[in-house]
């Protein structure tokens, strides 16, 4: 993980970082393999990480993430809960929300995975508020890209109005949920958008056999 741009600090949590995956994934992927997504996971939040000593956390989630979805597609682990991947432009406020919704109902029952085509340098907080308000916190969360391994290890994807931008892949069953973009908006004006990505989700949820 040589790079100029990052501080000895950020060396040593990137190394922590890859000793933790390294255990996760023992018997998966090797070394090589895990240090390298680790490595593009850090460069894809690297230019637009609000807070930069955050960054080998945001790194170290995304590459387990990867890592996962990587597994699945290859078939060396799959536990046979569905997966879900919901995607928006800034992965900042619809797709988070619906996330939220998704994991809150679905439990341990299913995965859900969220991102962007353009993702944003931080979370809506009219968004978040909006989720607190039902009590889910999305605080936690952050916007970040798609990759290829995501999509494919998806069995259903979720887009909303990220256009010609959302990958396609054969085969995949996709869904596209026209929805007004919480962005600009205040509490008001989102929580109608957020009661109907509620509805979705849950005819989702019903949908694919997993029982809220």
């Amino acid at each position: 993980m040589a790079n100029a741009d990052i501080t000895l600090d950020q060396q040593y949590a990137l190394t922590t970082a890859a000793t933790r995956l390294a255990g996760d994934f023992e018997g998966t992927f090797g070394q090589e393999t895990i240090e390298r997504f680790l490595h593009t996971s850090y460069d894809q939040f690297a230019g637009r990480a609000v807070v930069a000593n955050f960054l080998p956390l945001l790194a170290e989630r995304f590459a387990r993430q990867r890592l996962t979805a990587l597994a699945r597609v290859e078939g060396r682990s799959d536990d046979g809960r569905p997966t879900v991947l919901f995607l928006c432009v800034h992965n900042a406020g619809r797709s988070q929300m619906a996330l939220g919704f998704f994991q809150h109902h679905a439990g341990d029952e299913a995965i859900g995975w969220s991102g962007g085509s353009e993702p944003g340098a931080q979370i809506n907080p009219v968004a978040v508020a909006a989720m607190a308000e039902r009590g889910i916190d999305i605080s936690a969360e952050y916007p970040k890209p798609w990759t290829d391994e995501i999509v494919r290890a998806a069995d259903v994807v979720v887009t909303m109005g990220c256009g010609d931008a959302c990958p396609l892949f054969p085969g995949k069953r996709y869904e596209d949920w026209t929805l007004e973009d919480p962005a600009g908006q205040d509490l008001a004006a989102v929580r109608p958008i957020r009661d109907e990505i509620e509805r979705r989700v849950l005819t989702l949820l019903n949908e694919i056999g997993v029982r809220s």
